[in-house]
């Protein structure tokens, strides 16, 4: 008979989902050395830590990135809808907390197919009634747009707020299908709309051997996928936006909350991001 440790644990495991396959929400969480992981999932972060001590900084440079541009776009663009594109686990300081400590009225749409974000998502979905989980392929850009509940929650007749914060890298297939996936995105976006990305970088300088080498440790790990683009490609991402400055830069770079009174490390220089806003 199993005993008690055993049985509780197996009780904690969500339906649908396999903590012996690592998950990318899961994964992320590890990174932000949150409780929602399995060891499958620390272990992907150890593999990328071989490469680059710093490895951490992927996600708190993005969570910081993000926490900054819902800032601005809550206080600055005047607009009340956001769509946001894999949504991860409920951490500290979520999209919806964020702008609606700003704009109590404002309406989050979350996406994603994670099991195990959906299930951490049913507590969310109580939080408030004006944030919403909705389960689909991110990277298909008709399923998401064409979803009932974000027909229902998010008025297209007016401008939103898109976000793909640290998604597009994990997109396995040829490398530049994210463009052609953020172009249907962006074509659907009434004028007016503000676009935020984040992304792994290669900043094809003396960094650049250290994105790579993480590169490769995210896919040949259990996870298998975190592709790092250069400028060029990244700014394809953005193509037909007006950028917000200062455009597409690290995540370090973009607005810090105050001065930088020591270096970056080199890891914090290979995750960029930036804003756009569709004319």
């Amino acid at each position: 008979m199993a005993d008690n440790a055993t049985v509780a644990a197996k009780r904690t495991v969500p339906v649908g989902v396999d903590p012996t396959r690592a998950s990318i929400a899961r994964v992320y969480d590890a990174f932000l050395n949150g409780k929602d992981n399995y060891e499958v999932d620390r272990e992907v972060l150890r593999q990328v830590q071989k490469a680059a001590p710093e490895a951490v900084d992927l996600a708190t440079e993005n969570r910081g990135f993000l926490i900054r541009a819902c800032r601005f776009l809550a206080a600055q663009t005047g607009i009340d809808q956001y769509l946001d594109c894999g949504s991860g686990l409920p951490t500290a300081e979520n999209v919806h907390q964020v702008v609606q400590r700003i704009n109590p009225q404002a309406g989050v749409v979350y996406v994603d197919n994670d099991p195990v974000v959906l299930a951490h998502g049913r507590a969310l979905l109580e939080e408030n009634e004006s944030t919403h989980l909705v389960s689909a392929d991110i990277f298909a850009p008709r399923e998401v747009l064409g979803h009932g509940e974000v027909r229902a929650r998010i008025d297209f007749s007016r401008p939103l707020v898109f976000l793909q914060m640290g998604t597009l890298h994990h997109y396995n297939g040829p490398r530049e299908q994210p463009a052609r996936i953020m172009r249907e995105y962006i074509d659907a976006l009434p004028s007016g709309s503000y676009v935020a990305i984040s992304h792994f970088f290669d900043p094809q300088n003396e960094y650049s051997p250290v994105a790579r080498k993480m590169e490769e440790m995210f896919v040949h790990s259990m996870m298998g996928s975190g592709t790092f683009r250069t400028r060029a490609e990244l700014e394809e991402l953005f193509d037909g936006l007006e950028m917000v400055d200062p455009g597409l830069t690290l995540c370090a770079d973009w607005w810090p909350d105050g001065p930088r009174i020591k270096p970056l490390n080199q890891v914090q220089r290979c995750i960029a991001g930036g804003i756009g806003r569709k004319p």
